[in-house]
């Protein structure tokens, strides 16, 4: 029988068997070798994880975008246990059960406009196929099947499978598994900290005009954007951009697709990121922090003008997933917004983000700091080598800077946050939305230590 380690000591088996045994996803598996430890996460609370050791780390990320109501939520794990008494699990194919009703309806009552159909996937990147799926079989119902191609942005990630990948934006991510499902076509972000200073405030949305114009608007099915961009670092929209776009979408006959896979619930302050930038679209993904990560879950949400034809007569969408719609994930979902509902976790990120932003901001102090930007507790800060000029790093520096030194010093200081170089490097930032001035303290605190250090090192 195996002995569980003492506190300050090392699982080596797991730490064996990890490296043995454990495809880690994103990860290059090589770095692990005897001198590097795979971090092992073994308990949370709050906004904070602990390690194997029992260190703990405020968890910056929440996790991945997703534990929006912190960790440890015992009441979550009640709401699951029930389940089961009632409950395990039956299909949505072709039946139904009392918590996935449940749920849709509710997630009705909360969106916006009549987006009152939902469609529960298992994760994010499913949520997203399925909208891509959802627009072309749409546009071919109604007698324009020639309809099947996706604008969306440059380094903008929405997702993993081939479908999803066709509207991803970044490079590296797409060329491995090319060829790709055909009708992808990316358009400028909005990355304004990059724009010369005359350009239009509209000018990356006329670009979305401009490109179903040369693909042929009766070749486009959807635009799928994010209400702020994730990859890049937390691009926010100009004012009046997504107004511009729903225009647009609305003259050429093509679905307006909000991915929220990380927006919604609550990251930007509102149970959807559309709401917070004014704009209804036809389609809504997400996942993540619909149950706090308590279980995988995910959903698209469609208007009642797009699920209208899919639901006369024989017609089908012949679409699904076996766990879509689990009854212990639809428990866990309710149970979370009964929380979020309870402790008006949207309140609080609206009456606290202004705070989180000037505690990132006082960090322009610092030379290698060039740009803070997001919204809710969803932000960036992007790195530069000149703040003059905004000269970034090239790859080489980038992979030093990042790799070398940066996710393993912030890790080893105690935060978990993101040092990402898909675009420009930056380090992101996405607490749990509970955190509070305690935890907006900390984030600075070793931050500033960090960033210090590695414009030190960038000065060698």
């Amino acid at each position: 029988m195996a002995i569980a380690p003492r506190p300050g000591e090392v699982d080596t088996s797991l730490q064996d068997l990890a490296r043995r045994h454990l495809w880690m996803h994103f990860s290059r598996m090589g770095s692990y070798n005897g001198d590097n430890e795979i971090p092992i996460i073994v308990r949370g609370d709050g906004c904070y994880v602990y390690d194997e050791r029992g260190k703990r780390y405020l968890d910056g990320l929440s996790a991945l975008f997703c534990v929006n109501a912190g960790h440890g939520r015992t009441e979550l794990g009640e709401a699951a246990a029930r389940q089961v008494e009632e409950l395990d699990f039956y299909t949505l194919w072709s039946y139904a059960h009392p918590r996935a009703i449940e749920l849709a309806a509710r997630i009705a009552t909360l969106a916006p406009g009549d987006l009152n159909r939902v469609f529960f996937t298992s994760g994010g990147s499913e949520a997203v196929e399925s909208a891509l799926k959802l627009a072309r079989n749409y546009h071919r119902i109604c007698g324009k099947g020639q309809k099947h191609k996706v604008i969306a942005r440059e380094i903008a990630y929405h997702g993993t499978s081939l479908g999803a990948l066709s509207a991803t934006g970044i490079t590296d991510l797409r060329s491995q598994f090319e060829p790709l499902t055909p009708g992808g076509c990316h358009v400028p972000n909005t990355n304004v900290y990059r724009w010369p200073k005359d350009r239009h405030p509209l000018w990356a949305a006329t670009a979305i005009e401009e490109r179903i114009l040369f693909e042929g608007p009766e070749t486009v099915a959807a635009v799928i954007l994010e209400p702020v961009q994730n990859a890049g670092g937390c691009f926010v929209p100009p004012d009046g951009y997504f107004e511009r776009v729903r225009e647009i979408c609305d003259r050429y006959d093509v679905l307006m697709i909000s991915d929220e896979v990380i927006c919604a619930w609550g990251r930007l302050g509102h149970y959807f990121g559309c709401e917070r930038f004014g704009y209804v679209p036809d389609i809504i993904t997400v996942a993540k922090a619909l149950t706090s990560a308590y279980a995988p879950m995910g959903a698209m949400i469609a208007s009642d003008r797009v699920a209208e034809p899919f639901l006369e007569g024989d017609a089908s969408f012949a679409h699904g997933f076996t766990f879509a719609g689990h009854p212990l994930a639809s428990a866990l979902a309710m149970a979370n917004l009964d929380i979020f509902e309870k402790e008006d976790l949207c309140g609080h990120v609206r009456a606290k983000e202004s705070e989180f932003r000037q505690m990132l901001e006082t960090l322009h102090e610092l030379p290698i700091v060039g740009d803070v930007r997001g919204a809710g507790y969803f932000h960036a800060v992007e790195l530069v080598k000149d703040k003059e000029t905004k000269e970034t790093f090239d790859d080489e520096e980038s992979e030093d800077l990042l790799r070398g030194f940066l996710s393993a010093e912030l890790y080893h200081r105690g935060l978990i946050c993101r040092a990402d170089d898909r675009g420009d490097p930056v380090v992101q930032l996405a607490p749990p939305l509970i955190a509070d001035t305690e935890q907006f303290e900390e984030i600075h605190d070793v931050l500033h230590d960090v960033l210090s250090a590695a414009w030190e090192r960038v000065k060698r």
